[in-house]
């Protein structure tokens, strides 16, 4: 009787590459599970199904992260990033929170260009969620077709959305997250943050959402980050 027992031999070597890559997009997109690395690694072109995905995914211990993590050596593994050259290249964006003159509080979105040091847009809003930084990513692509090639943001719930993630990737724009714990991943927001908030914020009261953004719009087309 013929035996059916058949030995499988595989390279754990060529697992190394993917197994880095995989460990670097959980580590900056900290509330992405293994269904979301895989769509990321396919939209990479890494040629890898979920199965394959999953089995490294479980023994490297990266299952989704409800509490904050710990600031790792790993999470630096990053690209160089390039020296800016042109507007477009790419553009940060932040949220800074105050409150109206009643306590009610608001938030406003900036996006600010990091080659001009410009603020391209600033909304505010009591709630703005990723399919509201999307529309005015929307609103500001509109005009004149034009489009970041990268942009950096931190962890945000708003920015790691799906509604974000699937505008960038339709639209050939890199999201450039944050590492967890390094505000200075995002050098270009933070400046711009602390004027508008030394120079509108504190200073001003605001009596409803659209006096608190236009006296931010106002402010902010003359500050540069």
């Amino acid at each position: 009787m013929q035996s059916r027992t058949v030995y499988h031999w595989q390279s754990r070597r060529d697992d190394r590459a993917i197994t880095l890559r995989i460990r670097e997009i959980a580590e900056t997109r900290i509330r992405y599970g293994c269904p979301r690395i895989h769509i990321q690694l396919r939209r990479e072109g890494w040629p890898v199904n979920h199965k394959k995905t999953n089995r490294i995914y479980c023994p490297e211990g990266l299952n989704l992260r409800r509490k904050r993590p710990r600031r790792h050596v790993s999470a630096a593994r990053r690209q160089q990033r390039p020296v800016l050259t042109h507007v477009d290249q790419c553009r940060s964006m932040d949220f800074v929170s105050d409150n109206l003159f009643n306590g009610r509080r608001f938030r406003a979105l900036a996006v600010v260009d990091n080659f001009s040091r410009e603020c391209l847009a600033i909304h505010a809003g009591k709630s703005l969620k990723g399919e509201d930084v999307v529309r005015i990513m929307e609103a500001l692509r509109v005009p004149d077709k034009r489009l970041p090639v990268r942009i950096q943001t931190d962890n945000g719930s708003e920015f790691i959305s799906k509604s974000l993630d699937k505008w960038a990737y339709e639209h050939g724009v890199t999201m450039d997250f944050s590492r967890p714990g390094k505000p200075t991943d995002n050098p270009f927001i933070e400046p711009f943050n602390g004027s508008l908030r030394d120079e509108c914020l504190n200073i001003h009261w605001f009596l409803s959402l659209e006096d608190a953004q236009e006296k931010t719009r106002q402010l902010a087309q003359g500050i540069q980050s």
